[in-house]
């Protein structure tokens, strides 16, 4: 079983079938994840324009994780939730090989519509590129 896994979340669909699973591949006591949420200049733009402070948009960024902490709090998981910015696939790559992980665990397809279109662009850059194991959920 792992013991330390990344988790790329954001809200979608998948990223919660993603939880499952690393959820799944942890165990026994002492196990961690880190959830990274990457957040693009694009939406970055669109949450300046519909939102009127900081501190609302990191509120609404944060209640897109809240249903995967949930998962790992009902797991008595421990944590760290990490939200970047830039363009998600390179930036969670650079994130997971400046530390070690047992795995890393990602949904195929995320809230990006034209992701739907092809196997997930950031879960094949992270997979391509990321130096651990990566578990591709769908």
């Amino acid at each position: 079983m792992f013991k330390k896994v990344l988790l790329a979340a954001d809200g979608s669909k998948h990223a919660l079938s993603a939880t499952d699973k690393a959820i799944e591949l942890l165990g026994g006591n002492k196990s961690f994840v880190d959830v990274i949420y990457v957040v693009s200049g694009e939406d970055s733009k669109r949450d300046v324009l519909h939102h009127t402070t900081k501190q609302e948009i990191n509120a609404r960024r944060r209640r897109k994780l809240t249903e995967v902490e949930n998962k790992l709090i009902s797991k008595n998981i421990d944590y760290n939730v990490h939200i970047l910015h830039g363009e998600p696939g390179p930036t969670i790559v650079e994130f997971a090989n400046n530390a070690h992980y047992d795995c890393v665990v990602i949904g195929n397809r995320g809230l990006n519509p034209f992701q739907s279109l092809v196997l997930g662009s950031v879960s094949h850059k992270v997979a391509k590129r990321v130096q651990a194991p990566v578990l591709i959920v769908k």
